[in-house]
């Protein structure tokens, strides 16, 4: 009799035990109170102390806001900031080996870029030509104006010859050859360079010809677009050539070559071509460049140096006009020297070490219903060192994004966040947070599952 009712009473407590986890939504009182979603646009980090600071962040979407237009007013202020008087209109300082740009002088402002253009019409013609292929003169060709190798129609070429006439003499009819070889057409060939700048990130910059002359076009929709890039571009496009392309060192030794001498294929005629790029032979570590000039343009310059493990490029736009042509020169070598001496590699990496998170209506590990759950999460970072150019008292923030918890179910792999660097107030990294574990949800089955385990087992 007595075991018959301990067991009823067993039985009416776990009865009740259930009807109190139902009617308390399943959730403990105390997760319910530790988790608060917050969506991850609105979070902002407070910026610490030390050079990498930590922070989880839980502001309103007012001071997100506020913080990022101080931000992007301090890296233009940064920018300009120092001191240095040019002669360009529009001029970058760029490290080449993470694209920042470390000066800027209206290099978001669009502007033709004369025979600069054909850094883009060279690296084009080695990506999708080969060196040896045999290229045609065409009459429209034959007829472009100085400066100009003198080309005939009809006569034939080794390409390679010509990109050494392209780059070494800057020869306008030996453009469109090219564009007319590789592209099918001068617009096809213009349609391939403006499709490149896009997959490499230069938005404002529209090619007409692959020779740099001043041009315009009218669109479909009646619009004008003018041949023209901006400082900031020009400097990317010679990032690619240099650093990313695969024909970056076809780019180099074509570029650096100090004469050329070739024929057409018939050995009928000889051509000679000499680098007329000063700046070769201006500063220690000099590694490329492109010159170029149009009444609109004036004189125009895109150069690179390597030296002491630092890559600068600069590119200048609108340096002057005739009777000033060595602006260019005076403005590349400033800019390249306050590159040297300011800059230098630092590792800036340093672990990120993040505490789990607390999972809403999650089953925790230990299977007690009294327990909040808990996921573990891990930064997914490229490298465990990481090296940037940086000047004195630059100094990188390091801001983690994260909602106070997690909502169940949650699934290994996904993305709770991110961790966000930035330098300046731009940002120049970002790394998602990873859910370390699979965390499933809380219900009924469970809850009596424990229920008949614990207490009438």
């Amino acid at each position: 009799m007595e075991k018959r009712v301990r067991r009823y009473w067993r039985k009416v407590l776990a009865f009740v035990s259930c009807m109190i986890f139902v009617a308390s939504g399943v959730l403990p009182i105390q997760a319910a109170e530790t988790y608060r979603e917050i969506p991850l646009e609105w979070q902002e980090a407070c910026q610490g102390e030390n050079s990498l600071a930590d922070s989880v962040c839980q502001d309103s979407a007012l001071t997100g806001s506020v913080l990022a237009g101080n931000a992007r007013q301090d890296t233009e202020k940064e920018k300009n900031s120092t001191n240095l008087q040019l002669y360009a209109q529009s001029a970058v300082l760029m490290d080449a080996d993470s694209g920042r740009i470390l000066f800027g002088k209206n290099e978001k402002e669009q502007m033709p870029m004369a025979s600069t253009t054909k850094i883009m019409t060279c690296i084009l013609a080695l990506e999708n030509g080969n060196m040896e292929d045999v290229v045609t003169v065409s009459a429209y060709a034959a007829g472009q104006p100085k400066v100009h190798l003198g080309m005939r129609e009809g006569q034939q070429f080794r390409l390679g010859d010509l990109l050494y006439s392209l780059m070494l003499e800057s020869h306008n009819d030996t453009a469109v050859a090219i564009a007319e070889h590789i592209g099918g057409s001068v617009e096809g060939f213009a349609g391939l360079m403006n499709r490149k700048a896009k997959d490499i990130g230069c938005f404002d910059t529209f090619f007409v010809t692959p020779n740099g002359l001043d041009a315009t076009v009218t669109d479909s929709g009646g619009n004008t677009r003018v041949h023209s890039t901006t400082a900031g571009d020009l400097a990317r496009i010679m990032k690619y050539c240099i650093t990313e392309s695969e024909k970056k060192e076809d780019f180099l030794e074509i570029t650096r070559t100090q004469s050329h001498f070739f024929t057409d294929e018939e050995k009928q005629s000889s051509y000679s071509c000499n680098n007329h790029n000063a700046f070769l032979t201006m500063m220690d570590g000099a590694l490329t460049g492109k010159t170029g000039f149009t009444n609109n343009a004036g004189y125009c310059y895109v150069g690179a140096l390597r030296r002491d493990g630092k890559t600068f490029i600069v590119a200048l736009l609108a340096c002057g006009w005739p009777n000033n042509r060595n602006y260019k020169w005076s403005d590349t070598k400033k800019l390249m020297t306050y590159g040297l001496e300011n800059y230098e590699y630092k590792d800036v990496y340093e672990p990120v070490s993040l505490k789990p998170l607390p999972v809403a209506e999650g089953i925790p590990e230990s299977g007690n219903p009294y327990e909040v759950a808990y996921v573990p999460l891990s930064v997914e970072e490229r490298e465990k060192e990481w090296n940037l150019l940086l000047k004195e008292g630059e100094r990188v923030e390091r801001k983690i994004h994260l909602p106070d918890g997690l909502k169940a179910p949650v699934e290994e792999g996904s993305v709770a966040g991110s961790v966000k660097y930035y330098l300046n107030g731009e940002l120049i990294r970002e790394c998602p947070v990873i859910i370390q574990g699979d965390v499933e949800k809380r219900n009924f089955r469970w809850i009596m599952e424990y229920i008949i385990e614990r207490y009438m087992i």
